[in-house]
């Protein structure tokens, strides 16, 4: 079996009392927890906190984990506020559901409206509302302080809601490390 590293690999410092990663953005299905230094249990989601009885993993081993299918859709408008709203593409979808979370990334000169592993409020389906024929989601993101909404305008920009989640971890006894690399998996185990 051989692994295929996708993004950016990360590591968690861990002891008794459980620690959590930053918000990882979600690529893969299969995320590889390597436990140096001391037994590891571990836990992913949207907001974990490992406890005795989540997954274990033995020092000096690792583990391939699923972290469940990613998610990603073209955004075409951001509306801001105390709360903020995404627009995807009229025909499109969302792979978005309420309590999912997510992160923007817009690439070019809109880049102040990114935002990191926020949840996912409501999603918006109904066409025509207010002149909108597409599928609109709402975001607990606080934009209220940005005054210019993103508009995707002969698409000079390009942004991306992408699924994220977090891993955390915790030792039984001691302290140690946890590398954590998003990978694709090929051939027979």
């Amino acid at each position: 079996m051989a692994h295929k590293p996708v993004g950016t690999g990360s590591s968690l410092a861990i002891t008794g009392v459980a620690a959590t990663t930053s918000a990882i953005s979600h690529q893969t299905e299969a995320v590889r927890i390597c436990a140096v230094g001391s037994a590891a249990h571990v836990a992913i989601g949207t907001e974990p906190i490992a406890t005795h009885t989540d997954y274990y993993i033995a020092s000096g081993t690792s583990a391939v984990l699923s972290a469940g299918r990613p998610s990603s859709q073209k955004v075409v408008g951001v509306t801001t506020g105390t709360t903020t709203t995404i627009d995807f593409p009229q025909g499109t979808g969302s792979p978005f559901a309420p309590g999912d979370t997510v992160s923007l990334t817009i690439t070019g000169a809109q880049s102040y409206l990114n935002f990191s592993h926020k949840f996912v409020e409501s999603v918006n389906t109904t066409s025509g509302v207010g002149g909108y024929f597409n599928t609109r989601i709402v975001v607990t993101h606080d934009s209220s302080g940005i005054s210019t909404n993103y508009s995707d305008t002969g698409g000079k920009n390009n942004a991306e809601l992408r699924s994220s989640f977090k891993v955390s971890g915790r030792t039984d006894t001691g302290s140690g490390k946890l590398y954590i690399q998003q990978v694709q998996i090929t051939g027979a185990q």
